[in-house]
């Protein structure tokens, strides 16, 4: 039937065939965004039922943990009949805290010593004055690393400023040293003491399922840095939902720890694509995560792991400029925003990428470029620190574009950066602060508009 159409008809088809199927998908994400506002709003008015004095719970979080834990004490709480308001520290003010008369802290610390980005204006505009919280008692569950200097740091100092300000502490500050079940166990301990309960309160642990290694790809032969492997998981028990910037949990081969990952793909993909780089030792250990995804683990073969909510890390609603900065595998988090993006038909999107070599290290080349070719990122800067004899880091990129960063960010653009923690996000942070100043950037994270996924 089509075949006996004349050419310049099939193509008018073909472009309405296309146009249609783009509008199906728009229409999709946008269902599926409403879907999830109207489930955080019923989860809300679920967690305030109750009888009783209620109990605030707030939590800072960067990559999504804190959130998830203080999710299951809010949880806890509620079954145990307590009514709770679950809320972003962001969003808790001073007259939040002289009014409640008990609450929790579920807070993260990231770097050496810093709080969680979404924590700033709660700093600046409570931290900084001094309340008086007489009538509040509180307790703090503390997240932190002991490889780092300034372990638990943001928690003992937000612990500290409640007792300075008359607040009075229901238990000793618990402290969780990289997810240590033993003091998790304690926070539920003490959640049962302060709901009357006898024994440690219910906990909704999180749900593991199954997933195939459905493929693993070395993305830099030849580099003069650590492997990069792109990874391909499939979910046994059907279609997993999540949005750019989300992570995903993966369970070690030994079945006791864990290791997040940002998710380089979209739920339209099929599967979680991640962007992994080998850790090996100088004896030749290989990383409990990466040394299972791109070596041990059998292709084909099932592992355990699930998707996690990083809210701060997704990016707002609306068409506004996204500028995307990340180095090595740090792409993964900035490639699923620019799927989504593209998927949304929003192209104001421009991508700062710095690696080792453009021969053995520009990741997922043919797919940026194409992106470049279609208007899909209006711009792409690439900086290739090795190709020559003055080292050039995505950093120099981006203080090269100042003019252009300062114009972009006035029509709106939210700045997402991801990658390592050390060196690349800390250059970023600078590079920004010198180009914006440190008030105009300190706002822009406030506004939601500048978020970092860095490890």
């Amino acid at each position: 039937m089509i075949e006996a159409l004349d050419p310049q008809t099939r193509r008018v088809l073909a472009a309405a065939l296309v146009a249609l199927a783009w509008l199906a998908l728009c229409a999709l994400i946008a269902g599926r965004e409403v879907l999830r506002r109207r489930a955080r709003l019923r989860a809300v008015a679920d967690l305030a039922r109750g009888t009783g004095e209620p109990v605030l719970v707030a939590f800072a979080s960067q990559t999504g943990f804190a959130e998830d834990l203080a999710q299951a004490t809010a949880t806890a709480l509620t079954a145990s009949g307590t009514p709770v308001t679950l809320r972003d520290l962001s969003e808790v003010t001073a007259a939040d805290l002289t009014a409640a008369r008990r609450a929790l802290f579920v807070v993260s610390t990231t770097g050496e010593g810093d709080a969680p980005d979404p924590a700033r204006a709660f700093i600046r505009d409570v931290i900084g004055t001094r309340p008086d919280l007489s009538g509040l008692k509180h307790g703090v569950l503390a997240l932190g690393d002991s490889s780092y200097a300034q372990y638990c740091a943001f928690g003992r100092s937000l612990d500290g400023w409640l007792t300075d300000c008359g607040a009075q502490p229901l238990f000793d500050r618990v402290e969780v040293d990289d997810g240590d079940p033993a003091a998790l166990q304690t926070w539920r301990e003490r959640l049962a003491a302060l709901t009357g309960q006898g024994e440690a309160v219910a906990w909704t642990e999180p749900a593991h399922g199954a997933w195939r290694l459905a493929g693993r790809r070395h993305l830099n032969p030849g580099s003069p840095g650590g492997e990069a492997w792109s990874v391909r998981l499939e979910p046994v028990e059907g279609p997993v939902d999540w949005s750019a910037g989300d992570l995903f949990e993966l369970v070690t081969e030994t079945g006791d720890a864990t290791r997040d990952y940002s998710i380089a793909s979209v739920p339209e993909d099929g599967g979680v694509e991640l962007i992994v780089r080998l850790v090996q030792t100088e004896d030749g250990r290989l990383g409990l995560g990466s040394g299972w995804l791109c070596r041990l683990a059998p292709e084909g073969g099932i592992l355990q792991g699930r998707v996690r909510t990083n809210r701060s890390f997704h990016a707002p609603d609306g068409d506004a400029p996204l500028i995307l900065i990340g180095a090595g595998t740090g792409l993964a988090g900035l490639r699923a925003h620019i799927k989504a993006r593209a998927a949304q038909g929003r192209h104001r999107n421009w991508l700062l990428f710095g690696e080792r070599t453009l021969a053995h290290d520009y990741l997922h080349r043919e797919e940026l470029e194409a992106w470049t070719a279609s208007g899909v990122l209006q711009r792409l800067d690439l900086a290739f620190s090795r190709d020559q004899a003055e080292r050039i880091y995505v950093q120099d990129r981006l203080r090269a574009a100042a003019h252009e960063v300062r114009a972009s960010v006035a029509e709106g653009a939210t700045v997402l950066v991801c990658g390592a923690l050390e060196g690349m996000s800390q250059d970023v942070h600078a590079a920004l602060t010198d180009i914006l100043g440190a008030p105009a950037l300190d706002a822009l994270a406030e506004a939601g508009r500048y978020r970092r996924d860095v490890y």
